[in-house]
């Protein structure tokens, strides 16, 4: 039976290929975006196909429609993005998950939440399990987005508890890919545009701090997987891949194969609260969703970096001053 999914934030980075895999699975696709971060580009292929409608809506206001699962996404989640309107951010995670959330009850939607892993701040407990409660600032500039994605898992599991809503939350880590926006100011999408430029990588800090990087396609494997998992296992699951780099070592890979002569330089203090590790222990995902990520990090890039050579950047404006 054909089912009707409404995806939050479906324009946007994740959205957008999450968009294409149901459609061309023939599902009844909805796509609502209010298009702060996110780009129509990215969906311009779907806009003729009898399966897919987009809708311009903001997620801090109800919506009401007919549906049998939603993905929740909607929320900037780049830092220079959710830090520019740091109000409208927490509004975002909060209000959107309650409104969503509000939906699913009424109609009896399964509805999946896209949370991160800043929610486990600058953590302390390397890697990081889905047992570990996290270290994060409450009032420091990173709040806005790590609070309220906290928030929102809150929201998730009230509502299991309290109305039986039947919910899933997945935590996401360093996510990349085609479709990034070339100015979202994370490391993967700066260094790649700053590289084909020709233009000096910018390092923040000494290049020492790690992160892991997982491809798009293997991330919306896991997000599907965990989908059709039974109510007795909301989560929240990891899903992330588990091989560590430091970012120099990403600047000096970016550097390597998009054959630029980019220097790496160090020219910017590490942000307030920036995690120094970022590593996700995947052993739930292997263990009950048989997921793991596929795709290395040099095969990841080298099509991130084919995508981004294509991609015309004039047709892109950054969305906020900080990027």
């Amino acid at each position: 039976m054909i089912k009707r999914i409404l995806i939050t934030g479906g324009a946007g980075f994740l959205g957008s290929h999450l968009c294409d895999r149901l459609v061309e699975a023939g599902e009844d696709v909805i796509c609502v975006d209010n298009f702060f971060t996110s780009q129509k580009s990215n969906i311009a292929h779907l806009l003729g196909k009898p399966n897919f409608e987009l809708l311009r809506h903001d997620v801090t206001h109800p919506l009401f429609l007919e549906v049998d699962e939603v993905y929740n996404l909607a929320c900037p989640a780049a830092p220079g993005h959710y830090q520019y309107n740091p109000i409208k951010t927490t509004k975002t995670s909060v209000m959107g998950a309650i409104n969503m959330l509000g939906l699913a009850k009424r109609v009896g939607a399964r509805i999946l939440h896209a949370s991160t892993s800043e929610v486990y701040g600058d953590p302390d407990v390397h890697p990081q399990p889905e047992s570990y409660h996290g270290n994060v600032n409450p009032i420091g500039p990173r709040a806005c987005y790590d609070e309220g994605k906290r928030a929102a898992e809150t929201l998730m599991f009230d509502y299991r508890r309290q109305n039986k809503v039947s919910v899933r939350v997945v935590r996401i880590f360093n996510t990349y890919g085609p479709r990034m926006h070339p100015y979202d100011g994370r490391v993967v999408s700066n260094f790649i545009r700053q590289a084909l430029a020709g233009e000096p990588i910018t390092l923040y800090g000494d290049g020492a701090q790690s992160r892991s990087f997982c491809y798009v396609d293997d991330l919306i494997d896991g997000m599907l997987t965990m989908m059709t998992m039974p109510d007795e296992f909301p989560g929240p699951v990891n899903l992330g891949n588990p091989n560590e780099f430091t970012i120099r070592e990403l600047a000096e890979l970016v550097v390597e194969l998009s054959g630029s002569t980019s220097e790496i330089i160090h020219d910017r203090e590490q942000p307030q609260d920036d995690p120094k590790q970022r590593q996700p222990d995947i052993t739930l995902a292997r263990t009950r969703l048989g997921w793991e990520p596929a795709v290395a990090l040099r095969e990841g890039l080298q099509r991130t970096i084919a995508w981004f050579r294509d991609a015309d950047l004039s047709m892109y404006r950054a969305p906020t001053p900080n990027y």
